[in-house]
């Protein structure tokens, strides 16, 4: 009598398709996980940016002329000369931000996603804003 001990191909077969099906059903969601996580290195920058932009304001008062006020004069060190500037990271970099004013402490803050050099760009959502109450929309 002979024992043979072992895995039929049909069982085989069956844990090969449930296999499958898991990682089907597992990419689509580790993908979305993966986006947001990106997106938290986007988020946090416009958070900082929103920091400098209430100091500016409570620096200069409702009198001010707000438009046309760009990301570099809020404080940041912008890049030069082949240097990193303080918002580049390692999803977003510093063309990723933009800041529009409508007036004193009313501001709208714009992170859209372009991949930094070498780095994949998050895919969705295509950019999220950030407007003075702190209060995060994606577009």
């Amino acid at each position: 009598m002979i024992n043979r001990k072992g895995f039929t191909l049909i069982e085989l077969m069956v844990v090969v398709f449930i296999v499958g099906i898991l990682a089907a059903v597992a990419i689509p969601i580790m993908r979305g996980r993966i986006d947001a996580a990106k997106w938290s290195e986007g988020k946090a920058a416009a958070g900082s940016i929103r920091t400098a932009a209430r100091a500016f304001c409570a620096e200069r008062g409702p009198a001010y002329t707000y438009a046309g006020t760009t990301i570099g004069q809020l404080g940041f060190t912008m890049r030069a000369a082949g240097v990193a500037g303080d918002l580049d990271g390692k999803y977003f970099s510093e063309e990723c931000y933009a800041i529009a004013w409508n007036g004193y402490d009313d501001y709208l803050i714009t992170v859209t996603a372009a991949a930094a050099t070498g780095t994949e760009e998050p895919t969705t959502p295509a950019s999220v804003t950030l407007d003075e109450t702190g209060l995060f929309t994606e577009i």
